[in-house]
């Protein structure tokens, strides 16, 4: 199998702990580093105080490469198992090319901006300036293959930006989890009940999801290889993104990443101990000490993970938790 000489991978999670993605790709930067040593660059963006709670600086790093002038850029290490190189950037001055940048999206890539709110614009413009680093990384690097991985549309401004500017660079595109989908459940409505019925567009109008719905699915048909993380988000793509998934690429981690032994028995125990205080506290009770909890973590996002969702939407969030108990002790 051919290997590429350098790989970028992007993420609004690299050196900024949100969710589970964060998780995903530093237990994996490992294995990467250890097969790619320091060839592999995570490009995430510069939170300053709170990034370097995770990122430590090191100007010894790249010492003769200049990024676009425009962009302020920190190169150092992500402080994770194999310490990677990381490149965390600010995109403040794309905020003053903003209606610029929309319009090339839209005339290039057919990506609807026109509805964007909230996290949109920071996340897009980040993308883009991401995408701009890249480039003047890889015309800095010596000459070698290089792969570009995107995780989530929060980075797909880059994809766009390589595919116009640097089509060298080959790119890879990753959903966790459709947006789309994603909404759709979290406003109660029954994905899976009748889920060739959906229409990923007309729900993006329907749920105010266009922009986000928008670059989501540009990303996946403009990628060179698009990918997702389990069977049934395959399913999810070719249904609400119209696109099939290249492959599908199942989320792990190292196994150092749980302890063993005695570590693994105590934590677990403490784990134990403090979810079933969380459960006595929501229940307004004591849970005893032999029951079973099931957990399921992440965002807040209760209303479409796991049991949970399997109760119609007028049942309190305490009944709902007294069921999946009682449920999961059949």
């Amino acid at each position: 199998m051919k290997q590429p000489d350098y790989i970028f991978e992007t993420s609004w999670e690299v050196c900024n702990r949100v969710g589970g993605i964060y998780a995903v790709l530093s237990t994996r930067a490992a294995s990467m580093q250890a097969e790619h040593p320091d060839k592999v660059f995570f490009f995430g963006p510069d939170f300053g105080e709170h990034s370097d709670i995770y990122f430590k600086e090191d100007k010894t790093l790249l010492p003769k490469w200049r990024a676009p002038k425009e962009i302020p850029v920190r190169v150092g290490r992500w402080q994770v198992p194999g310490e990677p190189i990381a490149i965390l950037l600010k995109a403040d001055a794309m905020w003053f090319r903003k209606d610029e940048i929309y319009s090339w999206a839209w005339s290039k890539f057919g990506v609807q901006s026109h509805a964007a709110y909230g996290d949109y614009d920071e996340s897009c413009l980040f993308g883009y300036a991401a995408g701009m680093v890249m480039e003047s990384l890889y015309k800095h690097l010596p000459k070698g293959q290089v792969c570009m991985h995107a995780n989530e549309w929060q980075t797909a401004f880059a994809i766009f930006y390589l595919e116009d500017h640097c089509p060298k660079i080959a790119t890879l595109f990753t959903t966790h989890a459709t947006g789309i989908g994603r909404s759709i459940a979290g406003n109660g409505k029954p994905l899976y009940d009748y889920f060739e019925g959906y229409n990923g567009d007309q729900m993006a109008e329907e749920l105010n999801m266009v922009s986000k719905h928008s670059v989501e699915k540009q990303a996946a048909h403009w990628a060179d290889c698009f990918t997702t993380v389990s069977d049934i988000t395959a399913r999810e793509c070719k249904q609400l993104l119209d696109k099939p998934v290249d492959i599908v690429t199942p989320n792990g981690f190292e196994p150092t990443y749980v302890p063993k032994g005695k570590v693994f028995d105590e934590r677990r125990a403490a784990a134990r101990e403090a979810l079933r205080k969380v459960a006595g506290e929501q229940l307004g009770g004591v849970v005893p000490e032999n029951a079973l909890l099931i957990c399921i973590s992440g965002r807040q996002e209760w209303k479409n993970k796991g049991l949970m969702s399997l109760q119609p939407p007028w049942i309190s969030w305490r009944r709902r938790y007294i069921t999946a108990i009682n449920w999961s002790a059949r």
